[in-house]
């Protein structure tokens, strides 16, 4: 292990060891106050091109599982490889001890070439990221590289697929557009006796025979996805059932002629209450976005489906008449709390009563 720096955009310069691969990497630094998770978290597409600060004091002690594959998509990661830039951690355990751990958090970062530093006050860097908003920054080992920010290439287009994928033979037929998507959104759907067709994000979707149109999480601003949000405005003109997670509700929110903007530092957590308008009901949430609905501007036929008590801002849109919602968190968690996935039974729900009209 070798001494490293982490470096920020408005000069800050924290030292700390490395760990994981010896090498420089830049990108947007977040935080995220989870506990546990991070195997999910570092394989979720919505990290792309973001240096991950983990909140958590120890970090790594129960190591990493190994693959386990369920209708050729993983059955514990939440896509095929790590999307994060870096890593930042307060202390690595370099020793790790679980009864289904394959590998060190430190060895699988080493596999994508993925640079970590600890020893760092995480405490001290979240209230900085809190104050002064998030952050481009760079971890340096020994070559330094420029500052890059990631809000400005279009993140969607380098996690979807390159092409469609069909899984599941079920009595429901299901587009999912892909900008990013979590693998257990896709299990969940497979666990529902659905067929699954998994499209890319610029995908034209509208020339397909489907009974509903899910709208898949991602990485980076929604605005980038232009073509996405044409041939969503198609399928609004029609009455199938869309159900849209986290990016998904904002590209939900842009096509109905909303508007989105970046928040300062993102919600990225386990434990996000959100409350279901209209009643006193509330939520815990799974969460990782740094973008957000601005509810002032969504036309008058759409109201807000949910509300993060934290900030006040949108956690969720639902059409006043046809079968069309969303939600800004994660109803699939991995990892985080399942309180909420009964809502892919309400998705399928609509498409069954649409299809029995």
């Amino acid at each position: 292990m070798k001494q490293v720096k982490l470096i920020l955009e408005d000069g800050t310069e924290i030292e700390g060891t490395g760990f994981g691969a010896h090498t420089s990497a830049a990108g947007e630094v977040v935080f995220s106050t989870a506990m546990t998770g991070y195997p999910e978290n570092l394989t979720d597409p919505s990290f792309r091109g973001q240096i991950l600060v983990l909140t958590y004091p120890m970090v790594g002690n129960y190591g990493v599982p190994g693959e386990e594959l369920y209708e050729s998509i993983s059955n514990i990661f939440e896509s095929d490889k790590i999307h994060i830039s870096g890593l930042v951690v307060n202390y690595y355990s370099e020793e790790h001890s679980h009864w289904n751990a394959a590998k060190s958090l430190g060895d699988w970062l080493k596999e994508y070439n993925i640079p970590g530093i600890f020893g760092v006050d995480t405490r001290m860097l979240t209230k900085k990221l809190r104050e002064k908003g998030a952050m481009l920054g760079k971890i340096v080992a020994e070559v330094d590289v420029p500052l890059y920010n990631p809000n400005q290439e279009n993140l969607v287009a380098q996690v979807s697929p390159p092409g469609v994928q069909h899984y599941g033979t079920g009595q429901h037929k299901i587009v999912l557009v892909d900008c990013g998507t979590k693998t257990n959104i896709i299990r969940c759907f497979l666990n529902r006796d659905v067929e699954l067709i998994r499209v890319p994000w610029d995908y034209d979707f509208t020339q397909l025979d489907y009974d509903g149109l899910f709208l898949s999480n991602g990485p980076g601003d929604p605005k980038m996805c232009e073509a996405t949000i044409r041939h969503l405005q198609t399928a609004l003109l029609q009455d199938k059932p869309i159900f849209g997670i986290c990016l998904g509700s904002q590209l939900m929110s842009l096509a109905a002629g909303g508007d989105t903007f970046k928040l300062k530092y993102g919600h990225r957590s386990h434990n996000q209450p959100v409350k279901l308008s209209g009643t006193q009901r509330c939520y815990i949430t799974s969460q990782n976005h740094g973008f957000a609905v601005d509810t002032d501007t969504l036309p008058a036929d759409w109201d807000m489906l949910f509300e993060n008590l934290n900030d006040g801002t949108c956690e969720g849109i639902k059409h006043k008449t046809k079968p069309f919602f969303s939600t800004q968190f994660h109803p699939e968690a991995a990892g985080g709390p399942e309180d909420t996935e009964f809502l892919f039974d309400d998705f399928l729900k609509a498409v069954a009563e649409y299809k029995n009209r």
